[in-house]
């Protein structure tokens, strides 16, 4: 529907103008991650924008697991410090969704609460946090959530804290997010159609084209040849 330049407010805005009035109270939803000039531009343009604005789960799980992985750093650098390499080459593995792991890491995660107990309590309360989505009731998922805030804050990891403190900010729209179904899944694989677009034609000359040909493979054309028949 419509591609900006850059990440900033007037990037948004651009897209909001194309809409009159009437068509700006229709929206239900907007799905996004927790960046504050966008977030601005939406409270700006939209009614009653507090119960529209939704934060995906991908960019939940993204902080997540960045603040796991820092976690993971400090507490290997211990470890080695003491001569163990239990968590070298064990990033991924604390990353990705326990039942996709392959049979060679079974009894992984219970093996590593007894050696990397930091670590291994960083992964919890991010697994705990990827089962908080199912919800239908707003006063049930502002509660889970509320006792899973808690149980970050007193974690005593500084990199999880901090997401427990976004996450209480950005609540509202988490919350929303659950009860409205709303996901960026489908503005990433726009994202992924959109580099292989990119890496197909090796680099455009410049952004007009570039765009120009997003609009072409993703604009939804109808390209077959009109079949005229005989009345």
């Amino acid at each position: 529907m419509y591609v900006a330049d850059d990440r900033k407010k007037s990037s948004l805005e651009g897209f909001f103008d194309q809409f009159d009035a009437d068509q700006l109270r229709s929206i239900e939803s907007v799905s996004m991650d927790m960046w504050r000039p966008y977030i601005a531009v939406v409270e700006d343009r939209l009614e009653q924008a507090r119960t529209k604005v939704c934060f995906d789960k991908f960019h939940v799980a993204k902080h997540l697991g960045d603040a796991l992985d820092k976690v993971r750093r400090n507490e290997q650098r211990e470890l080695l410090q003491r001569g163990d390499r239990a968590l070298v080459g064990t990033k991924y593995t604390w990353l990705r969704n326990p039942e996709a792991l392959p049979a060679e890491r079974d009894g992984f995660f219970e093996r590593m609460k007894a050696i990397a107990i930091r670590t291994a309590r960083a992964w919890a309360i991010k697994e705990h946090a990827m089962c908080l989505w199912h919800f239908r009731s707003r006063a049930w998922a502002r509660k889970a959530w509320s006792m899973w805030i808690g149980w970050a804050l007193r974690s005593r990891l500084e990199p999880v804290k901090r997401v427990a403190r976004m996450v209480r900010d950005h609540l509202y729209g988490i919350v929303n997010a659950i009860v409205l179904r709303a996901t960026n899944a489908s503005s990433e694989s726009a994202n992924a159609k959109i580099q292989r677009v990119k890496r197909m034609a090796c680099g455009f000359r410049n952004r007009e084209r570039f765009r120009n040909a997003i609009y072409f493979h993703l604009g939804g054309l109808d390209l077959l040849p009109g079949h005229h028949t005989k009345p």
